[in-house]
Formats: structure tokens, sequence, C-alpha cells
């Protein structure tokens, strides 16, 4: 079940219904596989509760390094960038990414170089570094396209690609 039901076309943030997040974090409770975990510390951002993400992103990371495989690490590094990215860190977001796009890059993982393409845009997004978000976006939609990427996928990229073309539209014209 997927709890995002769009996007924000201004902010590029999931818009998800609250009460459903909040019910599947008390599903969740404190269960200790990986993929409870990666999906608590997701709810836990999208909820605004940072401070509980970051700590669960962190314990995430350490679980992926000792009993996962170098995807699973990688999904967990790129989850724990978009917390920081949301709690405003974006330099450390951005550092994080680039090592993550450049691991995915460098091991043939076209889908997961997509998902870390897509993020670090978002975190230069975030930024207001638009013709940055603008590079990265094109290129996880390329990614995601050599992937096969779903529909709603591609969707969200061809999306963040408009965002940020307004926004440097907009930069320039203000400048």
């Amino acid at each position: 079940m997927s709890y995002i039901k769009g996007y924000d076309p201004e902010t590029l943030r999931e818009i998800v219904d609250l009460h459903e997040c909040r019910e599947r974090l008390d599903e969740l409770g404190e269960q200790r596989s990986l993929a409870a975990m990666l999906e608590r510390v997701w709810l836990l951002k999208v909820l605004d509760r940072l401070d509980d993400a970051l700590i669960v992103s962190e314990e995430a990371v350490r679980l992926a390094r000792m009993a996962g495989t170098r995807k699973d690490l990688l999904r967990a590094r790129v989850l724990h960038a978009t917390v920081q990215q949301f709690r405003g860190a974006h330099a450390a977001a951005i550092h994080e990414l680039n090592m993550c796009v450049e691991e995915a890059e460098g091991q043939g993982w076209a889908a997961l170089g997509a998902f870390a393409c897509q993020h670090r845009g978002k975190t230069f997004y975030d930024a207001r570094d638009y013709a940055s978000a603008r590079a990265d976006f094109k290129k996880a939609l390329f990614l995601r396209q050599e992937a096969g990427a779903p529909e709603e996928q591609l969707e969200s990229t061809l999306l963040a690609i408009e965002a940020a073309d307004r926004r440097r539209t907009g930069a320039s014209v203000a400048s």
C-alpha cells in the first residue's frame, strides 16, 4: 500500500494521509527488521518527527552495515540523507547523496542511482540551487527509464523537473 497520494508542486514533498501514516507507524511498533526500520524512518519523516527519524535512520544504517547487503546499506544511507534534508542540513545531505550516487553508478544499479539522484535533486531544490536540482532530476529520469521504473516514479520526476524549471525561470526574472 502506498501512503503517497501525490507531491506538492511547490515543495516537491510527499502528500500523505497523516492518519494512515500514524496508524502504520503504530502497527510497526519497535520491529527491528531493516525493512521495518526503513519504513519507520520514512513515516517519522513525513509526520515531521525529525528527531526520532534521525535516530532511527542512524540505527538503520548501522543495521544495514552489519547485516544487510550493499544495496540495503545504500537505501538506508539515502533515507538518512533525506532526514538530514528535511532538518535543513543540506550540505550534509548532499555530501551523503553524492557518495550514494557514485556508488550506485559504480555498481551499475540504475534504480538505486535514480533514487539517490532524485533525492539529491530534492535537496538541491530545498537549498534553492535549481540548476543542480534540474540536472539531478533529468539524470534520475534517464536512470528510471533505463531501469523500467513504474509510471508514477517517472511522473514524480517529470513534476520535479517542471518545478525546478519554474523556480529557475522565476529566480532569473527576479535578478
